[in-house]
């Protein structure tokens, strides 16, 4: 597993989400924390293009702000219509106060 540094645990806020931007990547990532948690996905619903660190998050789920689309922030899977395709998710490693992907 290659890890790339992604954030610090305190930059995003508890059972929300963040959009961060790396240097290298050509796309946003979506940043979540889920009761002390973290999780990480592509940023742009595969429904429209928006971030989803813009949509509300409820019960482990984020909710698309453009079509209501929702998917599971752990696993990925489109849980919501008019969402259908799976959101890319990404091992995470939480080191210390900072929290890792496997981005490849």
């Amino acid at each position: 597993m290659t890890h790339t540094q992604i954030c610090r645990t305190a930059d995003v806020p508890a059972n929300g989400v963040k959009q961060i931007a790396l240097p290298g990547f050509d796309q946003e990532f979506a940043v979540y924390n889920l009761d002390g948690e973290f999780f990480v996905t592509d940023d742009m619903c595969t429904h429209g293009m928006v971030s989803l660190a813009s949509g509300d998050i409820l019960d482990g789920q984020i909710f698309c702000p453009l079509h209501g689309g929702g998917f599971d922030i752990r696993t990925g899977k489109a849980i919501e219509l008019p969402c259908r395709i799976r959101l890319k998710t990404y091992p995470v490693e939480v080191r210390g106060d900072v929290v890792f992907a496997d981005l490849v």
